[in-house]
């Protein structure tokens, strides 16, 4: 009988212990919205450049991304983000900053569009 009870009591602390472990938090990449909004475009790219940004797969950074090249001035470097955007294997709604949702590969487009568009009107 005390057998019994030690192995309970063993099989209790156990479970005791392994309702302790936590889980590893999710990877959520800075795509710096905070320096976007705030109209600091330059700061947006020195942040996803350092995070290696230029070389992600994840549609909202590349997408950032290629909104901090465009307001830094950098428009080749903005299309070269866009495209990759919209390439990327990757895909999932994103919420755009007028609250809207919208699949990332139509935002990456969106974007791409109207980079080409504002090059063509510079360009006549």
């Amino acid at each position: 009988m005390s057998l019994s009870v030690l192995v309970t009591a063993a099989l209790l602390g156990q479970a005791a212990f392994s309702l302790a472990v936590d889980k590893p938090a999710p990877d959520v990449a800075d795509v710096a919205y905070t320096e976007l909004a705030a109209g600091q475009p330059q700061a947006a790219v020195q942040k996803l450049e350092a995070g290696g940004a230029a070389r992600s797969s994840d549609p909202a950074t590349l997408i950032n991304l290629g909104a901090a090249y465009a307001g830094a001035g950098m428009a080749d470097k903005a299309l070269v983000a866009y495209r990759a955007a919209v390439a990327s294997p990757e895909r999932y709604d994103l919420q755009l900053a007028d609250g809207s949702w919208v699949d990332s590969r139509v935002a990456a487009r969106r974007a791409l569009k109207g980079m080409t568009a504002a090059r063509a009107v510079a360009v006549r």
